[in-house]
């Protein structure tokens, strides 16, 4: 199983086992209480009183039960050690029951509190390995064959309990019906197989959970977090697939990039790189943006895509002022540590585009198309003509706006601009690269 996965398999364990030392910890307080409360046949009983005791060994117990369990200690052979305890205390609290109440062995057979048997095997259960139940209820039923055993052999040498095939009989005095033992042995180990192979499906699907979470959080890596949960779960997984959102489109680029790889050794290639990503990735899901695909050293991001917002574009434009300033940031303490002075693009577009699935069955990917893709990655090659840091259209500033942008003034509108690969001259909004590095 990979380790993620295991991770979250362990920590499903560990709330069980807490889980099951605080029942312990609470049918121990309800037995003291119910003790404490109800009236006691004192002519009946002798001076022996043997359920206080257990029942207060069994809140230590279970106590420290609680305090393993929440340090993550109850593991290896101590969860198969307090089970033994337990149908120890259980089974010698029930045996003592002749003793208390001066009656043959036979009498603490017909104890109600025997119906406990059960309870103790279920609460293993909960950490959903068969193998623990199993044991707990093999465990229980032989114990009971032992008790019964001693019963039998006290049973031989006391005319007052003799062993009988009448059940009137075994049911009106201690006499010890053979077939009602062998009844409740049987039960045992059948409540325990038929709850083990119960366990074992429950612990098929919680490692399938698991698996599908520990998928979700490696592919949340590769794509938005929205995305992930859409490709896990199968929504929408077919070519041609899609949506018209209002969105806005953010492109980030790096100046001079490919002249940079081919003069620097690929480490360093790779140390700018997965640095700048890292840096920009941040911010961009902080404000809310996810990003579509990285493009070697350019990045591709959406507003409003993956998840409904309604500042769509007012988002875009804070998360380029934020990057524009950690670019600055960015470039100082690269050159700093030895590196060169990096200068990085920005352009936003707003609009309708097409959000969906494109590919075949064999291989899909989540994108979004639309015009509005295509102006932001041709306005953002228009920085390294105007020598700015950030372009916007002017449409897209006033959309931002109107959703509540405040900062408008760190742009200057520059109309009738012409942007190469757009029919007409584009009304712009531009951010001087000067500007961002006095922010920075």
């Amino acid at each position: 199983m990979p380790e993620r996965a295991q991770r979250i398999v362990d920590g499903e364990t560990r709330e069980a086992e807490v889980l099951s030392a605080w029942l312990v910890v609470a049918i121990a307080v309800f037995f003291n209480v119910l003790y404490a409360v109800s009236p006691k046949a004192l002519d009946a009983i002798g001076a022996f009183r043997p359920v206080p005791v257990v029942g207060g060994i069994f809140l230590v117990l279970g106590l420290i039960r609680v305090a393993l369990a929440r340090r993550g200690r109850m593991h290896g052979w101590l969860v198969p050690a307090f089970t033994v305890i337990d149908f120890t205390l259980l089974y010698g609290l029930i045996w003592s029951f002749h003793l208390q109440y001066q009656q043959p062995a036979a009498f603490y057979l017909k104890a109600p509190t025997f119906l406990l048997v059960f309870l103790f095997i279920a609460i293993r259960a909960l950490r959903f390995e068969p193998r623990l139940v199993i044991f707990a209820g093999v465990v229980a039923a032989v114990g009971w064959a032992g008790m019964t055993a001693y019963a039998f052999d006290a049973a031989g040498a006391d005319v007052d309990a003799p062993v009988t095939r009448d059940f009137v009989a075994y049911m009106t005095s201690n006499s010890i019906l053979v077939g009602a033992e062998v009844e409740k042995i049987v039960t045992i180990l059948l409540f325990t197989g038929v709850l083990a192979i119960a366990i074992a499906r429950g612990r098929r699907q919680l490692l399938t959970a698991a698996l599908g979470l520990s998928a979700t959080a490696e592919l949340s890596r590769f794509f938005d977090p929205t995305v992930a949960r859409r490709i896990t779960s199968g929504d929408g997984l077919a070519p041609g697939r899609g949506e018209m959102v209002e969105a806005a489109v953010l492109v980030a680029d790096i100046r001079g990039f490919t002249r940079f790889v081919a003069d620097h050794p690929p480490d360093e290639v790779m140390r700018l790189l997965i640095a700048y990503q890292q840096r920009m990735g941040a911010i961009i899901a902080s404000h809310g943006g996810a990003i579509d695909k990285f493009l070697g050293d350019g990045i591709l991001a959406t507003f409003g895509c993956t998840g409904v917002s309604p500042t769509p574009t007012a988002d875009a434009l804070r998360a380029v002022l934020a990057l524009a300033d950690e670019a600055a940031r960015f470039s100082h303490a690269f050159a700093a540590a030895g590196g060169r002075k990096v200068d990085v693009g920005f352009a936003v577009v707003s609009g309708r585009v097409l959000f969906g699935t494109v590919g075949n069955d064999g291989r899909l990917e989540y994108t979004v198309i639309g015009e509005p893709v295509n102006l932001a990655a041709k306005l953002e090659k228009h920085n390294k003509i105007g020598c700015t840091c950030a372009v916007t259209d002017a449409a897209t500033l006033a959309r931002a706006e109107a959703e509540g942008f405040a900062a408008a003034a760190a742009f200057r509108l520059v109309p009738g601009v012409a942007v190469e690969g757009v029919a007409g001259p584009v009304d712009l909004a531009v951010m001087d690269r000067a500007a961002a590095e006095g922010n920075a």
